[in-house]
Protein backbone atom coordinates (compact mmCIF):
# COMPACT_ATOMS: atom_id res chain seq x y z
CA UNK A 1 0.00 0.00 0.00
CA UNK A 2 1.17 3.52 -0.70
CA UNK A 3 0.15 6.91 0.66
CA UNK A 4 1.89 10.12 -0.47
CA UNK A 5 4.84 8.14 -1.79
CA UNK A 6 5.35 6.11 1.39
CA UNK A 7 4.87 2.33 1.22
CA UNK A 8 3.30 0.72 4.27
CA UNK A 9 1.87 -2.70 5.12
CA UNK A 10 -1.44 -3.58 6.81
CA UNK A 11 -2.82 -7.13 6.63
CA UNK A 12 -6.04 -6.86 8.62
CA UNK A 13 -7.98 -3.79 7.56
CA UNK A 14 -11.41 -3.16 9.14
CA UNK A 15 -13.98 -5.33 7.34
CA UNK A 16 -16.22 -2.34 6.62
CA UNK A 17 -13.53 0.30 6.07
CA UNK A 18 -10.79 -0.80 3.72
CA UNK A 19 -9.80 2.83 3.06
CA UNK A 20 -8.51 3.11 6.62
CA UNK A 21 -4.87 4.29 6.75
CA UNK A 22 -3.61 3.69 10.30
CA UNK A 23 -1.58 6.73 11.34
CA UNK A 24 0.69 4.71 13.64
CA UNK A 25 1.57 2.21 10.93
CA UNK A 26 2.20 4.93 8.33
CA UNK A 27 4.43 6.84 10.79
CA UNK A 28 6.71 3.81 11.15
CA UNK A 29 7.01 3.42 7.39
CA UNK A 30 7.60 7.15 6.88
CA UNK A 31 10.36 7.36 9.47
CA UNK A 32 12.31 4.43 8.03
CA UNK A 33 13.28 6.48 4.97
CA UNK A 34 13.54 9.93 6.63
CA UNK A 35 16.98 11.34 7.45
CA UNK A 36 16.74 15.14 7.96
CA UNK A 37 16.52 16.00 11.71
CA UNK A 38 13.52 17.96 12.97
CA UNK A 39 12.55 18.83 16.54
CA UNK A 40 9.01 19.63 17.66
CA UNK A 41 8.41 21.17 21.08
CA UNK A 42 5.06 21.90 22.73
CA UNK A 43 4.73 24.38 25.58
CA UNK A 44 1.81 24.37 28.01
CA UNK A 45 0.98 25.88 31.41
CA UNK A 46 3.57 26.61 34.12
CA UNK A 47 6.48 26.41 31.68
CA UNK A 48 6.00 22.70 30.96
CA UNK A 49 7.60 21.72 27.64
CA UNK A 50 7.52 18.40 25.78
CA UNK A 51 10.25 17.88 23.18
CA UNK A 52 10.11 15.32 20.37
CA UNK A 53 13.06 14.62 18.08
CA UNK A 54 12.15 13.17 14.71
CA UNK A 55 13.20 13.23 11.06
CA UNK A 56 11.71 14.24 7.73
CA UNK A 57 12.76 13.65 4.12
CA UNK A 58 13.28 17.26 3.08
CA UNK A 59 13.03 16.48 -0.65
CA UNK A 60 10.70 18.08 -3.24
CA UNK A 61 9.32 14.66 -4.19
CA UNK A 62 8.15 13.98 -0.62
CA UNK A 63 7.25 17.54 0.39
CA UNK A 64 3.55 16.68 0.81
CA UNK A 65 4.37 13.56 2.80
CA UNK A 66 6.62 15.68 5.04
CA UNK A 67 3.87 18.22 5.68
CA UNK A 68 1.22 15.56 6.28
CA UNK A 69 3.52 13.82 8.74
CA UNK A 70 4.46 16.96 10.68
CA UNK A 71 0.96 18.46 10.63
CA UNK A 72 -0.63 15.25 11.95
CA UNK A 73 2.21 14.74 14.43
CA UNK A 74 1.68 18.25 15.82
CA UNK A 75 -2.07 17.67 15.93
CA UNK A 76 -1.59 14.49 17.96
CA UNK A 77 0.78 16.23 20.37
CA UNK A 78 -1.66 19.09 20.90
CA UNK A 79 -4.57 16.83 21.82
CA UNK A 80 -2.57 14.33 23.84
CA UNK A 81 -0.28 16.73 25.71
CA UNK A 82 -1.97 20.10 25.24
CA UNK A 83 -0.25 23.40 24.57
CA UNK A 84 -0.42 26.97 23.37
CA UNK A 85 2.98 27.28 21.70
CA UNK A 86 4.48 24.99 19.07
CA UNK A 87 8.17 25.18 18.17
CA UNK A 88 9.22 23.76 14.79
CA UNK A 89 12.99 23.55 14.89
CA UNK A 90 14.93 22.73 11.74
CA UNK A 91 12.67 23.40 8.75
CA UNK A 92 11.41 26.92 8.09
CA UNK A 93 9.16 25.97 5.15
CA UNK A 94 7.16 23.51 7.28
CA UNK A 95 7.02 25.96 10.17
CA UNK A 96 5.64 28.73 7.98
CA UNK A 97 3.02 26.44 6.49
CA UNK A 98 1.90 25.35 9.96
CA UNK A 99 1.76 28.98 11.05
CA UNK A 100 -0.86 29.65 8.38
CA UNK A 101 -2.90 26.61 9.38
CA UNK A 102 -2.88 27.38 13.11
CA UNK A 103 -4.64 30.74 13.18
CA UNK A 104 -8.19 31.76 14.08
CA UNK A 105 -9.09 31.87 10.39
CA UNK A 106 -6.87 29.00 9.26
CA UNK A 107 -7.46 25.31 8.69
CA UNK A 108 -6.86 24.48 12.37
CA UNK A 109 -8.92 27.32 13.83
CA UNK A 110 -10.87 24.98 16.13
CA UNK A 111 -7.65 23.75 17.72
CA UNK A 112 -6.37 27.31 18.15
CA UNK A 113 -9.59 28.56 19.81
CA UNK A 114 -9.81 25.49 22.06
CA UNK A 115 -6.23 25.81 23.30
CA UNK A 116 -6.64 29.55 23.84
CA UNK A 117 -9.73 28.85 25.94
CA UNK A 118 -7.81 26.29 28.00
CA UNK A 119 -4.62 28.26 28.63
CA UNK A 120 -5.98 31.81 28.25
CA UNK A 121 -3.00 33.02 26.19
CA UNK A 122 -2.63 33.50 22.41
CA UNK A 123 -1.71 30.42 20.40
CA UNK A 124 1.41 30.57 18.25
CA UNK A 125 3.73 28.51 16.06
CA UNK A 126 7.43 29.43 16.39
CA UNK A 127 9.88 28.88 13.52
CA UNK A 128 13.29 28.41 15.09
CA UNK A 129 16.75 26.97 14.48
CA UNK A 130 17.62 23.63 16.11
CA UNK A 131 20.07 25.28 18.50
CA UNK A 132 17.28 27.60 19.75
CA UNK A 133 14.82 24.82 20.53
CA UNK A 134 13.69 24.91 24.18
CA UNK A 135 14.69 22.20 26.63
CA UNK A 136 12.21 19.63 27.89
CA UNK A 137 10.52 20.38 31.20
CA UNK A 138 8.14 17.62 32.28
CA UNK A 139 6.70 16.74 35.68
CA UNK A 140 4.15 14.07 36.55
CA UNK A 141 1.60 14.71 39.31
CA UNK A 142 0.53 12.30 42.03
CA UNK A 143 -3.18 11.56 41.79
CA UNK A 144 -5.54 9.77 44.13
CA UNK A 145 -5.17 6.47 45.90
CA UNK A 146 -6.02 8.04 49.28
CA UNK A 147 -8.57 5.79 50.96
CA UNK A 148 -8.45 6.95 54.59
CA UNK A 149 -11.26 8.82 56.28
CA UNK A 150 -14.70 10.02 55.22
CA UNK A 151 -14.79 11.06 51.58
CA UNK A 152 -17.20 12.20 48.90
CA UNK A 153 -16.80 10.94 45.35
CA UNK A 154 -18.72 12.87 42.70
CA UNK A 155 -19.00 11.84 39.04
CA UNK A 156 -20.42 14.66 36.90
CA UNK A 157 -21.97 13.05 33.83
CA UNK A 158 -23.81 14.68 30.97
CA UNK A 159 -27.14 12.97 31.69
CA UNK A 160 -26.86 12.00 35.35
CA UNK A 161 -24.71 12.86 38.33
CA UNK A 162 -23.44 10.17 40.68
CA UNK A 163 -22.27 10.73 44.23
CA UNK A 164 -20.92 8.32 46.82
CA UNK A 165 -20.10 8.53 50.50
CA UNK A 166 -16.94 6.51 51.11
CA UNK A 167 -15.49 5.61 54.51
CA UNK A 168 -12.02 4.06 54.55
CA UNK A 169 -12.42 2.87 50.96
CA UNK A 170 -15.88 1.36 51.39
CA UNK A 171 -18.98 2.89 49.80
CA UNK A 172 -21.63 3.45 52.47
CA UNK A 173 -24.04 5.37 50.25
CA UNK A 174 -24.43 5.99 46.54
CA UNK A 175 -27.05 7.62 44.34
CA UNK A 176 -27.61 8.65 40.72
CA UNK A 177 -29.73 11.68 39.88
CA UNK A 178 -30.85 12.70 36.39
CA UNK A 179 -29.87 16.24 35.44
CA UNK A 180 -29.44 18.24 32.23
CA UNK A 181 -26.26 20.32 32.47
CA UNK A 182 -25.65 20.45 28.72
CA UNK A 183 -28.88 22.34 28.03
CA UNK A 184 -28.74 24.82 30.93
CA UNK A 185 -27.29 28.30 30.41
CA UNK A 186 -27.50 29.45 34.03
CA UNK A 187 -24.44 28.24 36.04
CA UNK A 188 -26.57 28.44 39.19
CA UNK A 189 -28.36 25.30 37.96
CA UNK A 190 -25.06 23.43 37.87
CA UNK A 191 -23.92 24.86 41.20
CA UNK A 192 -27.14 23.88 42.97
CA UNK A 193 -26.96 20.34 41.60
CA UNK A 194 -23.34 19.89 42.70
CA UNK A 195 -23.99 21.28 46.18
CA UNK A 196 -27.09 19.10 46.62
CA UNK A 197 -25.04 16.01 45.73
CA UNK A 198 -22.23 16.98 48.11
CA UNK A 199 -24.63 17.63 51.00
CA UNK A 200 -26.53 14.39 50.40
CA UNK A 201 -23.34 12.34 50.62
CA UNK A 202 -22.12 14.36 53.61
CA UNK A 203 -25.33 13.57 55.51
CA UNK A 204 -24.43 9.86 55.40
CA UNK A 205 -21.09 10.28 57.22
CA UNK A 206 -19.96 11.69 60.57
CA UNK A 207 -17.68 14.22 58.83
CA UNK A 208 -16.12 15.02 55.44
CA UNK A 209 -12.35 14.76 55.09
CA UNK A 210 -12.14 15.33 51.35
CA UNK A 211 -14.10 15.66 48.10
CA UNK A 212 -13.00 14.18 44.78
CA UNK A 213 -14.69 15.07 41.51
CA UNK A 214 -14.57 13.20 38.19
CA UNK A 215 -15.83 15.38 35.36
CA UNK A 216 -15.71 15.66 31.61
CA UNK A 217 -13.54 18.53 30.43
CA UNK A 218 -10.09 20.07 30.55
CA UNK A 219 -8.96 21.35 33.94
CA UNK A 220 -6.27 23.70 35.17
CA UNK A 221 -6.22 22.98 38.88
CA UNK A 222 -9.88 22.56 39.83
CA UNK A 223 -11.10 24.96 37.12
CA UNK A 224 -13.05 23.59 34.12
CA UNK A 225 -11.41 25.55 31.29
CA UNK A 226 -13.40 23.75 28.57
CA UNK A 227 -16.18 21.30 29.38
CA UNK A 228 -19.22 20.03 27.51
CA UNK A 229 -21.18 20.15 30.79
CA UNK A 230 -21.17 23.95 30.61
CA UNK A 231 -21.47 24.27 26.83
CA UNK A 232 -24.58 26.48 27.03
CA UNK A 233 -23.20 28.85 29.67
CA UNK A 234 -22.34 32.23 28.05
CA UNK A 235 -18.68 33.23 27.89
CA UNK A 236 -19.32 36.28 30.09
CA UNK A 237 -20.24 33.90 32.95
CA UNK A 238 -17.10 31.83 32.53
CA UNK A 239 -15.56 32.97 35.84
CA UNK A 240 -18.51 31.43 37.70
CA UNK A 241 -17.86 28.14 35.91
CA UNK A 242 -14.12 28.19 36.60
CA UNK A 243 -14.71 28.45 40.36
CA UNK A 244 -17.81 26.26 40.56
CA UNK A 245 -16.32 23.18 42.24
CA UNK A 246 -14.23 25.15 44.73
CA UNK A 247 -17.27 27.27 45.66
CA UNK A 248 -19.43 24.17 46.05
CA UNK A 249 -16.89 22.60 48.41
CA UNK A 250 -16.94 25.70 50.60
CA UNK A 251 -20.62 24.98 51.30
CA UNK A 252 -19.35 22.10 53.46
CA UNK A 253 -16.66 24.18 55.17
CA UNK A 254 -12.89 24.10 54.76
CA UNK A 255 -12.74 20.73 52.99
CA UNK A 256 -9.97 19.70 50.54
CA UNK A 257 -11.28 19.15 47.01
CA UNK A 258 -9.55 17.81 43.90
CA UNK A 259 -11.15 17.80 40.44
CA UNK A 260 -9.83 15.55 37.67
CA UNK A 261 -10.78 14.67 34.11
CA UNK A 262 -13.07 11.64 34.01
CA UNK A 263 -10.67 9.81 31.68
CA UNK A 264 -7.83 10.11 34.18
CA UNK A 265 -10.14 8.94 36.97
CA UNK A 266 -11.08 5.91 34.86
CA UNK A 267 -7.37 5.11 34.44
CA UNK A 268 -6.86 5.65 38.17
CA UNK A 269 -9.69 3.22 38.97
CA UNK A 270 -7.98 0.69 36.71
CA UNK A 271 -4.60 1.23 38.37
CA UNK A 272 -6.17 0.87 41.81
CA UNK A 273 -7.96 -2.31 40.76
CA UNK A 274 -4.92 -3.84 39.04
CA UNK A 275 -2.53 -2.53 41.71
CA UNK A 276 -0.10 -1.39 39.03
CA UNK A 277 0.69 1.61 36.83
CA UNK A 278 1.16 2.36 33.10
CA UNK A 279 -2.62 2.11 32.66
CA UNK A 280 -4.66 3.73 29.91
CA UNK A 281 -8.43 3.78 30.16
CA UNK A 282 -10.60 4.32 27.09
CA UNK A 283 -14.35 4.84 27.36
CA UNK A 284 -16.29 4.41 24.12
CA UNK A 285 -19.58 6.22 24.64
CA UNK A 286 -21.01 9.44 23.27
CA UNK A 287 -17.42 10.25 22.32
CA UNK A 288 -13.98 8.80 23.06
CA UNK A 289 -12.68 9.57 26.56
CA UNK A 290 -9.12 8.60 27.46
CA UNK A 291 -7.04 8.82 30.61
CA UNK A 292 -3.60 7.63 31.60
CA UNK A 293 -1.54 7.06 34.74
CA UNK A 294 2.19 6.32 34.49
CA UNK A 295 4.20 3.49 36.01
CA UNK A 296 4.21 5.28 39.37
CA UNK A 297 0.45 5.82 39.31
CA UNK A 298 0.82 9.53 38.51
CA UNK A 299 -0.84 11.61 35.80
CA UNK A 300 1.34 13.48 33.32
CA UNK A 301 -0.57 16.76 33.40
CA UNK A 302 -1.57 16.17 29.78
CA UNK A 303 -4.97 16.81 28.17
CA UNK A 304 -5.45 13.25 26.87
CA UNK A 305 -8.29 14.54 24.66
CA UNK A 306 -7.68 11.82 22.08
CA UNK A 307 -11.19 12.20 20.67
CA UNK A 308 -9.68 15.02 18.57
CA UNK A 309 -6.32 13.35 17.86
CA UNK A 310 -5.79 11.78 14.39
CA UNK A 311 -5.89 8.00 13.94
CA UNK A 312 -6.72 7.67 10.21
CA UNK A 313 -4.96 9.42 7.29
CA UNK A 314 -7.58 8.60 4.63
CA UNK A 315 -8.50 11.95 3.15
CA UNK A 316 -12.11 10.93 2.54
CA UNK A 317 -12.69 9.97 6.17
CA UNK A 318 -15.81 11.19 7.97
CA UNK A 319 -15.44 14.65 9.51
CA UNK A 320 -16.10 15.32 13.17
CA UNK A 321 -18.95 17.84 13.39
CA UNK A 322 -17.43 19.84 16.25
CA UNK A 323 -13.76 20.13 15.35
CA UNK A 324 -14.48 19.76 11.57
CA UNK A 325 -11.33 17.64 11.20
CA UNK A 326 -11.28 14.19 9.58
CA UNK A 327 -9.83 10.90 10.79
CA UNK A 328 -9.94 11.79 14.50
CA UNK A 329 -10.58 9.33 17.31
CA UNK A 330 -14.17 10.21 18.20
CA UNK A 331 -15.40 8.78 14.89
CA UNK A 332 -13.66 5.45 15.51
CA UNK A 333 -14.13 4.77 19.24
CA UNK A 334 -17.65 5.88 20.13
CA UNK A 335 -21.29 5.33 19.23
CA UNK A 336 -20.59 7.49 16.16
CA UNK A 337 -18.33 4.71 14.85
CA UNK A 338 -21.21 2.22 15.06
CA UNK A 339 -23.58 4.64 13.30
CA UNK A 340 -20.97 5.48 10.64
CA UNK A 341 -20.40 1.79 9.79
CA UNK A 342 -24.05 0.69 9.84
CA UNK A 343 -24.84 1.67 6.20
CA UNK A 344 -21.67 -0.09 5.02
CA UNK A 345 -22.92 -3.22 6.77
CA UNK A 346 -26.28 -2.92 5.02
CA UNK A 347 -28.14 -1.83 8.15
CA UNK A 348 -30.59 1.05 7.77
CA UNK A 349 -31.16 2.91 11.03
CA UNK A 350 -34.27 4.98 11.71
CA UNK A 351 -33.15 8.62 11.43
CA UNK A 352 -35.67 9.65 14.08
CA UNK A 353 -33.68 7.71 16.70
CA UNK A 354 -31.12 9.42 18.91
CA UNK A 355 -27.48 8.31 18.53
CA UNK A 356 -27.76 6.30 21.75
CA UNK A 357 -30.91 4.59 20.44
CA UNK A 358 -29.16 3.79 17.14
CA UNK A 359 -26.35 2.13 19.07
CA UNK A 360 -28.88 0.07 21.04
CA UNK A 361 -30.55 -0.99 17.80
CA UNK A 362 -27.28 -2.33 16.40
CA UNK A 363 -26.43 -3.98 19.73
CA UNK A 364 -29.82 -5.69 19.69
CA UNK A 365 -29.06 -7.08 16.24
CA UNK A 366 -25.66 -8.45 17.25
CA UNK A 367 -27.20 -10.06 20.33
CA UNK A 368 -29.54 -11.90 17.95
CA UNK A 369 -26.61 -13.18 15.91
CA UNK A 370 -26.88 -10.73 12.99
CA UNK A 371 -23.60 -11.10 11.07
CA UNK A 372 -23.92 -7.59 9.61
CA UNK A 373 -23.87 -6.07 13.08
CA UNK A 374 -20.99 -8.35 14.00
CA UNK A 375 -18.90 -6.86 11.21
CA UNK A 376 -19.45 -3.37 12.66
CA UNK A 377 -17.96 -4.33 16.02
CA UNK A 378 -15.20 -6.35 14.37
CA UNK A 379 -14.27 -3.26 12.36
CA UNK A 380 -14.03 -1.19 15.55
CA UNK A 381 -11.82 -3.92 17.00
CA UNK A 382 -9.53 -3.55 13.97
CA UNK A 383 -9.45 0.23 14.45
CA UNK A 384 -8.41 -0.34 18.06
CA UNK A 385 -5.64 -2.83 17.25
CA UNK A 386 -4.00 -0.55 14.69
CA UNK A 387 -4.45 2.52 16.88
CA UNK A 388 -2.70 0.81 19.80
CA UNK A 389 0.40 1.02 17.58
CA UNK A 390 -0.06 4.81 17.60
CA UNK A 391 -1.02 5.33 21.24
CA UNK A 392 1.88 3.23 22.52
CA UNK A 393 4.29 5.46 20.62
CA UNK A 394 3.32 8.42 22.82
CA UNK A 395 2.30 6.63 26.04
CA UNK A 396 4.02 3.82 27.94
CA UNK A 397 0.95 1.57 28.05
CA UNK A 398 1.11 -1.83 29.73
CA UNK A 399 -2.59 -2.19 30.51
CA UNK A 400 -5.37 -0.84 28.28
CA UNK A 401 -8.84 -0.97 29.84
CA UNK A 402 -11.69 -0.45 27.37
CA UNK A 403 -15.16 0.31 28.65
CA UNK A 404 -18.25 2.41 27.90
CA UNK A 405 -21.63 1.63 26.39
CA UNK A 406 -20.15 0.57 23.02
CA UNK A 407 -18.18 -2.14 24.85
CA UNK A 408 -21.24 -3.69 26.51
CA UNK A 409 -22.61 -7.10 25.58
CA UNK A 410 -21.59 -9.30 22.66
CA UNK A 411 -20.49 -6.30 20.59
CA UNK A 412 -17.84 -5.42 23.16
CA UNK A 413 -16.58 -9.00 23.20
CA UNK A 414 -16.24 -8.93 19.40
CA UNK A 415 -14.30 -5.64 19.59
CA UNK A 416 -11.90 -7.04 22.18
CA UNK A 417 -11.43 -10.43 20.52
CA UNK A 418 -10.78 -8.84 17.12
CA UNK A 419 -8.31 -6.36 18.59
CA UNK A 420 -6.35 -9.06 20.40
CA UNK A 421 -6.26 -11.32 17.32
CA UNK A 422 -4.95 -8.57 15.02
CA UNK A 423 -2.39 -7.37 17.55
CA UNK A 424 -1.07 -10.93 17.87
CA UNK A 425 -0.85 -11.34 14.09
CA UNK A 426 0.51 -7.93 13.09
CA UNK A 427 2.15 -6.53 16.22
CA UNK A 428 3.32 -9.55 18.27
CA UNK A 429 5.84 -7.51 20.30
CA UNK A 430 3.11 -5.04 21.22
CA UNK A 431 0.72 -7.88 22.07
CA UNK A 432 3.33 -9.30 24.44
CA UNK A 433 3.87 -5.96 26.17
CA UNK A 434 0.33 -4.57 26.38
CA UNK A 435 -2.68 -6.23 27.96
CA UNK A 436 -5.92 -4.99 26.35
CA UNK A 437 -8.94 -5.90 28.46
CA UNK A 438 -12.35 -5.09 29.81
CA UNK A 439 -12.47 -3.92 33.43
CA UNK A 440 -11.95 -6.89 35.76
CA UNK A 441 -14.19 -7.49 38.76
CA UNK A 442 -11.88 -5.72 41.20
CA UNK A 443 -11.68 -2.65 38.96
CA UNK A 444 -15.46 -2.62 38.70
CA UNK A 445 -15.67 -2.73 42.50
CA UNK A 446 -13.33 0.27 42.79
CA UNK A 447 -15.53 2.18 40.33
CA UNK A 448 -15.44 5.77 39.17
CA UNK A 449 -16.91 7.35 42.28
CA UNK A 450 -14.61 5.51 44.72
CA UNK A 451 -11.60 6.43 42.58
CA UNK A 452 -12.82 10.02 42.52
CA UNK A 453 -13.24 9.98 46.31
CA UNK A 454 -9.58 8.95 46.63
CA UNK A 455 -8.32 12.07 44.76
CA UNK A 456 -7.71 14.49 47.66
CA UNK A 457 -5.27 13.90 50.47
CA UNK A 458 -7.26 14.18 53.67
CA UNK A 459 -6.39 17.13 55.87
CA UNK A 460 -4.59 15.98 58.99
Amino acid sequence: MNYLGIDYQVKNLPLLDEDFIPFGVWIDAYEKSASQPLTIAVERDKGKISVHHTKIHGTPALAEADYRYVERYVKFLLWSIGGFRIYICGNSALAQRLKKAYTLDGERKFDVQFMQDVYEVPFEVIDCAPEDCPKANEASVSIGGHMDGCRIGFDAGGSDRKVSAVIDGKTVYSEEVVWHPKTESDPQYHFDGIVTAFKTAASKMPRVDGIGVSSAGVFIGNSPMVSSLFIKVPREKRELVKSIYDRAALELGDVPIVVANDGDVTALAGAMGLETGSVMGMAMGTSEAVGYVDEDGNVLGWLNELAFAPVDLFEGALADEWSTDIGVGCKYFSQDAVIKLAPKAGIALDESLTPAEKLKAVQSLVEKGDDRAGKIFASIGAYLAHTMKLYCRFYDVRHMIVLGRVMSGIGGSIILDTCLKIMQEEYPELAQRVRVMLPDEKTRRVGQSVAAASLPEARK
